[in-house]
């Protein structure tokens, strides 16, 4: 097994999604489409060094295994992102290779981050040097989460707040 300087396997072996392992009770990765269909979803955090800025990776599951398309997953976002997803360029889902797996998912593409993150940490009081990577990316979490339906903990947000 190759890692990198942080731990990551670099051999590009892809890991086993969640319906191959235990159904977890997470809801941040289960979505229930009907009486009989749940759809389960792998979200991955990867820095990108084109944009320099982390993104996020995802991708979904039928209860048989099958991935599901663009137009499946679009529906089991919250009802506010579909307007998020027409009206701000940061938010657009693209599919593109996983940077290390080596395999299609679905992203939120990284153009609008850096201006969006601006906004967030532009307290005056807050220096550059002040802002912490971990309360950076809670801060980038917090907004990037509720585009695909994740809650953030509360005491995440609380402990690391920028």
């Amino acid at each position: 097994m190759q890692l990198d300087d942080d731990g990551i396997d670099l051999s590009g072996k892809e890991e086993p999604s969640c319906f191959e392992s235990e159904v977890s009770a997470d809801p941040a990765i289960l979505v229930q489409q009907g009486a009989d269909e749940v759809h389960s979803y792998d979200f991955h955090i990867v820095y990108s060094n084109s944009y320099k800025i982390p993104v996020l990776y995802f991708r979904g599951y039928n209860s048989d295994g099958r991935t599901l398309m663009l137009d499946q997953i679009e529906r089991d976002l919250p009802v506010n992102s579909a307007k998020l997803l027409t009206e701000a360029k940061w938010t657009f889902i693209t599919q593109q290779e996983h940077p290390y797996l080596n395999r299609p998912w679905y992203s939120l593409h990284p153009c609008g981050t850096n201006d969006l993150m601006r906004l967030l940490i532009s307290d005056p009081s807050l220096s550059r040097d002040t802002v912490t990577a971990e309360g950076y990316l809670v801060s980038w979490f917090s907004v990037v989460s509720q585009v695909v339906g994740i809650r953030l903990p509360l005491q995440m947000a609380v402990s690391h707040q920028a």
